[in-house]
């Protein structure tokens, strides 16, 4: 600890410490910054309380948390051997404990009791060890809440209600003498259960069934239910204390005995050592970053037909938020995917800040505007856009189609996804990755048994589905790793390697020679298809989107043109001769005739009928084309009503009389008020500016160096200013205050000792009331006294600053100069 004199307290022990040991201590529990601590005393106060403890146990690893679960059920204080013979057993159990297990408890102990110390969970020199009394508290056993180690309460804490008549009938069947004194009767059946010779020579005489019942409790839980008439192998037990009650139907097997009978350990299964991440396979290098790469490839694809998907206003929110199963249906439809597959593709964009709600009064998702400068983007910048928006996104797609806490749906882009673990536990995934060679692919039990060991207390409460949620988080990061191109058939890629060390940049340089060449040409076929043999440029796969449908994806794309596929480019504007042209342009094979029948037929066609607002009409110069759509069935549900030779209204609005239309077979045209044909293009409907979703954080964020040389020296300044010895007052003056109370004086004294304190260069402590009313207790060495104000070094702030002294309660000077 660096002093001669044992700390008493965990203030004094932390007081004791370095700058560079506090500012560890800060770092490793954010939660004691907010705000910062006045003082060293009120750091550890905040330390020692229940929330900051339970969050600080919960980042310990396996065997800095058995640390503690031994130290919890360990004397108070504990020497380190003590501690040591806990974790690894007396020796005398033959030999069940391995000597390799021992050897590696004793190598790694050091460093887990550094770590409870750094963490301020334990204080105190080696031969006195101390637990924080609130983690005492969490970790020790009780009847509500058993201990970790399966370790019942000691003989004294198990006997405290009990009687001395029956304290001494104990004492009479094990052959103990007889004591009036209840404290010596306890310590000599304390004593008795701890000597390993006259404990076996009392286990020998005991019924074989007597030592059945204690083999079911020793390693926990200690609890057990008896009769009012018990067994007699119980209550042989009972008689010799070995069973001690709790109520009038549960006993106990105390902690001396249970220790006994396994061989002096506290935990069954010590795990010094993290488990090893087995390899499951290892793979060529080149391949994995090759399939990665189609797979980021296909990532893109993906997003963007999405994008297309929902491009011109896409499906409305539901009242409670987020998407609807049949649009969720709808959308896996479209992208020929699973609806998992659908809600971590929709969950992706939404976190990466290209789709959005519109905030309209019919609110609907659709494309933002960031989304347009996205596509803009490279290949592989999109892709590093998109894995960097995973990584630290909380949103958890993976819980979509589950129930929340009351039973209600999980929906995804609803309100209730986000789970603050997700991106360390991503990270912590991918990092296990990389600790492996290049190309290896790990086991997933190796890998969830490795975050077990690490985080054992984080997320691990069973959830409906039988595991833990880190370990689902888990799984759902192998998954999705590899459907976005971080992983390659099950190994981390370069450029995913490069990501997590380099950046954005050095991934991007190392995806873009894997990605293929985009391309300005597809090959048409006689069969209405178009093949696109790799991934086409940006404006030639944007306009062949329009003229024609995806009928499969892969390393090939394969398109066919369809009447309506030719309809919707004609009714994004297009002529058939724009049509004819571009498809000679871009083809690297002759246009085939039925393809240039196709377009020249639904051109021919296109516009013939005229739809406007009547509600609705329909115009059309042929007489005959109206009678037959009057003459339809499937016409009936429009209402329509002949208003001129060449003119049907109908009570529908536009829209929907165009739809119905073309699903009979028509091709009409929508038309204005004054007659001319509407254009609709792709891409018009945006939502405002939006930014993407916020992460919802785990905890108060680490802080960078600079705040915590800053709350270091804040604190020692507001400790010094606490605990620095002061001049007695002066005979006829008000004096200084009590320790930790802001100092008295009156204004003619502030001003008299800050003036002196000014000409001498000496160090003062003031008590300090600020605008907002907020008092505090600052050690200044004053500069200058002029016009009401003090100039003076803040020590607490580490600067010089300007009070007025009307806002100083009083000031004492120290009781031996320094720079406090």
């Amino acid at each position: 600890m660096g002093t001669t004199t044992p700390p008493r307290t965990l203030a004094e022990a932390l007081r004791a410490r370095g700058d560079e040991s506090l500012a560890g201590l800060l770092r490793a529990r954010p939660d004691l910054l907010n705000p910062v601590p006045n003082d060293i005393t009120q750091l550890a106060t905040r330390a020692g309380t229940r929330a900051s403890v339970v969050r600080a146990l919960e980042h310990l690893d396996r065997f800095a948390l058995q640390t503690a679960e031994a130290l919890a059920v360990a004397p108070d204080p504990a020497p380190y051997d003590t501690l040591l013979s806990l974790l690894t057993g007396d020796g005398l159990d033959d030999g069940e404990q391995r000597d390799d297990v021992g050897a590696a408890i004793t190598a790694a102990l050091p460093g887990a009791v550094a770590t409870l110390r750094e963490q301020a969970l334990v204080w105190g020199e080696d031969d006195r060890l101390r637990l924080v009394r609130t983690a005492r508290e969490l970790l020790a056993p009780s009847p509500q809440h058993p201990s970790p180690t399966g370790l019942g309460p000691t003989v004294a804490e198990a006997t405290a209600g009990m009687s001395p008549g029956r304290i001494q009938e104990i004492l009479a069947a094990t052959g103990l003498p007889a004591t009036h004194d209840p404290v010596s009767a306890v310590a000599a059946l304390s004593a008795l259960f701890t000597d390993r010779t006259r404990m076996a020579d009392l286990l020998d005489t005991a019924p074989v069934e007597a030592l059945s019942v204690l083999d079911r409790l020793v390693w926990g839980p200690p609890y057990g239910e008896v009769t009012p008439n018990p067994t007699p192998p119980v209550k042989w037990l009972r008689d010799r204390g070995l069973l001690l009650p709790v109520s009038t139907r549960t006993v106990v097997l105390p902690r001396e005995a249970a220790l006994h009978l396994r061989a002096g350990r506290a935990h069954r299964v010590p795990e010094p050592v993290p488990p090893a991440v087995a390899a499951a396979a290892e793979r060529d290098p080149q391949a994995v970053d090759r399939a990665a790469a189609g797979q980021a490839l296909m990532a893109l694809s993906t997003v963007e037909e999405l994008l297309k998907l929902w491009d011109g206003g896409g499906p409305t929110i539901l009242r409670a938020g987020g998407l609807s199963v049949r649009e969720l249906k709808r959308a896996a439809t479209a992208l020929d995917v699973t609806e998992p597959i659908a809600a971590f593709w929709i969950e992706l964009a939404y976190g990466a800040g290209l789709l959005a709600s519109d905030g309209e009064t019919d609110e609907r998702y659709a494309p933002t505007p960031a989304s347009d400068e996205w596509l803009d983007l490279s290949a592989e910048n999109r892709w590093t856009h998109l894995a960097t928006a995973w990584l630290a996104a909380t949103r958890t797609p993976g819980l979509v189609g589950g129930q929340d806490a009351k039973g209600r749906a999980l929906s995804a882009l609803g309100p209730e996804l986000d789970r603050s673990a997700a991106p360390e536990v991503r990270r912590r995934v991918l990092a296990l990755f990389a600790e492996l060679p290049p190309g290896t692919a790990p086991e997933a039990e190796a890998l969830l048994r490795r975050l077990r060991w690490e985080r054992p207390l984080r997320g691990s409460a069973p959830t409906t589905e039988g595991t833990d949620l880190r370990s689902r988080l888990a799984l759902w990061t192998l998954n999705e790793a590899e459907l976005l191109g971080i992983t390659g058939r099950g190994a981390l890629a370069a450029q995913a390697r490069a990501l997590l060390e380099e950046g954005e940049e050095a991934a991007a340089a190392r995806l873009a020679p894997l990605l293929p060449a985009p391309l300005d040409h597809v090959l048409l076929q006689a069969d209405l298809t178009a093949v696109a043999p790799g991934p086409l440029e940006r404006p030639l796969a944007d306009m062949l989107s329009v003229l024609a449908d995806v009928e499969s994806k892969g390393g090939a794309t394969v398109y066919r043109f369809t009447p309506g596929s030719v309809r919707r480019a004609l009714d994004a504007g297009q002529a058939a001769a724009d049509l004819h042209a571009f498809l000679a342009a871009h083809s690297r094979t002759p246009v085939p005739q039925p393809l240039s029948y196709l377009i020249d037929d639904v051109a021919r066609r296109h516009g013939h009928l005229r739809i406007g607002a009547a509600s609705a009409y329909v115009r059309c110069d042929d007489e005959a084309v109206l009678n037959e759509i009057l003459a339809d069935r499937r016409s009936t549900g429009l209402r329509l009503r002949r208003l001129a030779p060449t003119v049907l209204a109908a009570q529908s609005d536009p829209g929907s009389l165009l739809e119905a239309l073309r699903d009979m077979g028509y091709a009409p045209a929508a038309e204005s008020a004054e007659g001319d044909v509407l254009i609709t293009r792709a891409g018009a409907r945006r939502t405002p500016p939006r930014t993407p979703p916020a992460p919802v954080p785990e905890g108060p964020p680490t802080p960078d160096d600079t705040l915590l040389g800053a709350a270091v020296r804040a604190i020692r300044a507001g400790d010094t200013a606490a605990t620095v010895a002061r001049k007695e007052p002066v005979e006829g003056t008000t004096g200084s205050a009590p320790s930790g109370t802001l100092p008295r004086t009156t204004p003619a004294e502030t001003l008299a000792t800050v003036q002196a304190a000014a000409m001498t260069g000496s160090t003062v402590w003031i008590g300090y009331v600020n605008a907002d009313g907020a008092a505090s207790q600052r050690v200044i060495a004053p500069v200058r006294v002029e016009g009401g104000f003090v100039t003076a070094y803040d020590h607490t702030a580490d600067e010089v600053r300007t009070y007025p002294l009307h806002r100083i309660t009083g000031v004492a000077e120290l009781a031996e100069e320094g720079e406090g």
